[in-house]
């Protein structure tokens, strides 16, 4: 028979050939299976955890296999890519620098009051977001709470009847909290008991004891500025300098009414901003007034003035 009746085979793979799924094109080699990833067990650690080298005391067999590769550790920081995001416009930063230094030098290396103030003293600004309230509403609270102690504001939003003194007191406890741990406010008392061997004294310098010679807190009377005396046993510990509020945007609220017809309402949102600081600066405010009271002249009806302007003879 002549090979031109033979079938030729067809490098062409058919899809309806019953073996077209067993078959594999040419030129394709098959990898070997990947090893099958370790399924941790209960309580074990991670592969790539940094507490892996110790080991675990109570399986001496290694968990890594010798074929398994850890990853390595990553590459020093490279103080070039650093620069553009710590320094990203050094020629500003090298501008300011020069006009502090010349700021520097005019003033002579004083500083103003304001500027030691702001070295040695302690403050924190906190707003909060908006609430859906009036400042009809919320401005008795801020009232309420300007000038106490943090812990006793948030007592007095704890047991308030205000709907939205839960709002407040979460505000006041977020505010508390930010000043604790941004600016350092309020740690005198943990300082104090890190240390209890430091002497306990007193404002003045003298040592706080009680009748009969026992140590005790130091403390002082303190007059704020509406003339309401309190006893502070910590200058370190946190008050309500100011507290204000601030009017937001107006939302949109419809009230559906009868045959049809729709009131739309604009509820107001407010929010309260409150400046915490530590009785240093209550202190401070204190003493100032003092002096100033002290240095003020006494008053008299008919205070001693030289005579000016008079004429020997009168003028009609």
């Amino acid at each position: 028979m002549m090979d031109y009746f033979r079938p030729k085979k067809q490098n062409i793979l058919d899809p309806l050939d019953p073996n077209f799924l067993k078959r594999k094109p040419a030129g394709f080699s098959q990898s070997p299976d990947p090893e099958p990833e370790q399924t941790p067990r209960q309580g074990d650690l991670a592969p790539t955890s940094i507490f892996e080298e110790g080991g675990d005391p109570k399986e001496p067999t290694p968990r890594h296999g010798p074929k398994q590769k850890r990853r390595s550790r990553p590459a020093t920081r490279d103080p070039a890519v650093l620069a553009a995001a710590l320094d990203p416009n050094p020629e500003v930063r090298q501008r300011w620098q020069r006009k502090k230094i010349i700021q520097e030098v005019r003033s002579r290396g004083q500083i103003t009051k304001a500027q030691k103030i702001a070295r040695t003293e302690r403050e924190s600004l906190c707003k909060s977001q908006f609430y859906k309230t009036s400042i009809k509403k919320l401005m008795p609270l801020a009232r309420q709470i300007a000038g106490k102690p943090i812990e006793e504001a948030i007592i007095q939003m704890r047991f308030s009847k205000k709907r939205v003194a839960s709002d407040v007191k979460k505000h006041l406890e977020y505010a508390r909290d930010e000043a604790i741990v941004k600016r350092g406010m309020g740690l005198g008392m943990v300082q104090r008991e890190a240390d209890p061997a430091a002497e306990l004294e007193n404002t003045d310098g003298t040592r706080a004891e009680d009748g009969e010679g026992n140590q005790q807190l130091p403390g002082m009377v303190v007059e704020d500025k509406k003339g309401k005396r309190r006893f502070v046993s910590d200058t370190s510990s946190i008050y309500i300098d100011e507290a204000w509020i601030g009017r937001g945007p107006y939302g949109v609220d419809y009230d559906f009414r009868a045959r049809g017809r729709t009131n739309i309402l604009r509820p107001p949102e407010t929010s309260i901003t409150v400046r915490l600081k530590e009785e240093a600066t209550r202190i401070r405010l204190m003493e100032e007034r003092e002096e100033k009271r002290q240095r003020r002249k006494v008053w008299v009806a008919l205070p001693d003035r030289p005579v000016t302007a008079q004429r020997q003879y009168c003028l009609w």
